[in-house]
C-alpha cells in the first residue's frame, strides 16, 4: 500500500516539489510538538526542583531553630550549674536534720544549727542540678536560679507570712496593759 502522496503524483494531480514541501511542513509540525513538549517538561522541573529547594530550606529554617532552641537550653543549664557551685554553701557539716520534700519525696541533709535556723528563715534555699544532689544557696541566687531553671530550685520556706502573723502575735501579747502617759525615765 502506497502512501497518498505516491498516489498523488502517480495521478499527476501533485507534483515533486508540493509533496516535498508538505514533507517539510509535516516535519516541522512534528518537531515543534517535540519542543514543546521539551519545554513542558523542562518548565515542571523547573517548578519541582523550585518547590523541592523551598521546602529544604523551610527544613533547614527548623533545623536550625531546632539546633539554637537546645543550644540555649545547655546554656542555661551550664549558667544555673555555675551558679550553684560558685554560691554553694556548706552542708553536711552538722547533726542537725533538714527535712524537705523532693518529688513527693522527703529527703534529708545534715547541717549545722545556723544552717538550719537560715534555711527555715527562707535566707538560703535548697537547689539540685542532677538528681539526688543537693545543694544549699541563698536566697538571691536561689531566685535568679528559679528564673532560669524553675524545676532545679527545691525548696524556698515560705516564712514570710509566717513571720509577720508572729510578729502580730508577739506585739499583742501586751495589748491588755495599760501605759502611763507620765512615765519618766
Amino acid at each position: 500500500m502506497s502512501s497518498l502522496q505516491d498516489q498523488l503524483l502517480k495521478a499527476g494531480l501533485a507534483d515533486k516539489k508540493q509533496a516535498q514541501k508538505a514533507k517539510k511542513e509535516r516535519h516541522k509540525q512534528v518537531k515543534a510538538k517535540q519542543q514543546n513538549k521539551k519545554a513542558v517538561i523542562e518548565d515542571a522541573a523547573k517548578t519541582a526542583a523550585e518547590q523541592a529547594r523551598i521546602a529544604k530550606q523551610q527544613k533547614d529554617r527548623e533545623l536550625a531553630a531546632q539546633q539554637r532552641e537546645l543550644k540555649q537550653q545547655k546554656e542555661i543549664k551550664a549558667q544555673v550549674i555555675n551558679l550553684i557551685k560558685v554560691n554553694a554553701q556548706p552542708k553536711n557539716n552538722g547533726d542537725v536534720v533538714l527535712n524537705f520534700t523532693d518529688n513527693n519525696k522527703v529527703k534529708r541533709l545534715y547541717v549545722s544549727e545556723r544552717t538550719h535556723k537560715d534555711v527555715t528563715a527562707a535566707k538560703l534555699a535548697i537547689v539540685s542540678y542532677q538528681d539526688n544532689e543537693y545543694e544549699l544557696v541563698p536566697l538571691p541566687v536561689a531566685d535568679k536560679i528559679q528564673t532560669r531553671m524553675p524545676q532545679a530550685v527545691i525548696y524556698i520556706a515560705n516564712t514570710a507570712s509566717e513571720n509577720r502573723a508572729q510578729a502580730d502575735a508577739d506585739d499583742d501579747w501586751y495589748a491588755d496593759y495599760d501605759i502611763p502617759d507620765d512615765l519618766m525615765w
